[in-house]
Formats: structure tokens, C-alpha cells, sequence
């Protein structure tokens, strides 16, 4: 017992003497959001002007301090979905990541899953700019 307890108190120590890096974008940062094939990067845009995200999006990748990279899936319902429930509305799944251009270092990642999306790539992107301010972004 004895020994465990050590074990753990050391393990603890070691803890409090290395805390993590933190990962927060300071605000203002400049941010480039790449390209997504099937134009999802448009909607990420619109959707981190509409939440007022306190970063700048540029254009350039080479005027960027962290970039922006995601996917996205859009299935639409199916017939049998549409008939055995009722649900016109289409399936929705998207990840972003925030890596920082100089190090390389991915600093945030999430990802978003609607079994049932009314507004489809609109509310996945609003979902991923929510959390973006919420999560990753200094206070």
C-alpha cells in the first residue's frame, strides 16, 4: 500500500511541475481557413463572421498564424427514412482542427455529428464556430 501511495503522490508531482501547454488562439489572431472539397470551408466562414469570432480570416495561408482544416459529410435521407419516420432531413458530420502554421501543432480539434440537420451544412459549421469561440479562443 505504502508503495502505491508513493507511486501516485510522485506521478501527481510530476504533474504540477510540467502543466500542460495551453491551446487557446489569442484573440485577433489571423486565421486561414483551407479549401474543402464539397465547399464546406464557405459555410465555416460565414458562420465565424455571423457567431463574431474574435479572429481575422484571411485569405492567404501565408499571412495566417494558425490554419483552419476540416471535413464534411452530408447524406440526405433516404426514402425509407422519409417514410418509416417521417424525417425529411439529412445527416450531417463535419471536423475542423486549428494548427498552428509555424510549429505544425494542432491546438483544437472538434467534431459534430446531426442524425437529423434542417439547415445541413449551415448548422454543422455553426456548431463547429460555436465551439471554435467557446473552447479555443482566449478570453
Amino acid at each position: 500500500m505504502l508503495l502505491i501511495g508513493a507511486a501516485v503522490f510522485t506521478a501527481q508531482a510530476d504533474e504540477t511541475k510540467n502543466p500542460a501547454a495551453t491551446s487557446k488562439l489569442p484573440k485577433g489572431a489571423k486565421a486561414f481557413i483551407a479549401p474543402v472539397p464539397d465547399g464546406f470551408d464557405t459555410y465555416l466562414k460565414t458562420a465565424i463572421a455571423d457567431k463574431k469570432l474574435p479572429l481575422e480570416v484571411v485569405a492567404n495561408r501565408d499571412h495566417a498564424d494558425y490554419e483552419i482544416a476540416g471535413t464534411s459529410d452530408s447524406q440526405k435521407a433516404s426514402t425509407a427514412k422519409k417514410l418509416i419516420t417521417g424525417n425529411f432531413h439529412s445527416r450531417e458530420e463535419a471536423s475542423i482542427g486549428v494548427s498552428n502554421i509555424k510549429s505544425s501543432e494542432v491546438v483544437w480539434s472538434y467534431s459534430v455529428h446531426k442524425e437529423a440537420s434542417a439547415y445541413r451544412k449551415k448548422s454543422t459549421a455553426e456548431a463547429c464556430a460555436k465551439h471554435l469561440k467557446d473552447d479555443a479562443i482566449e478570453k
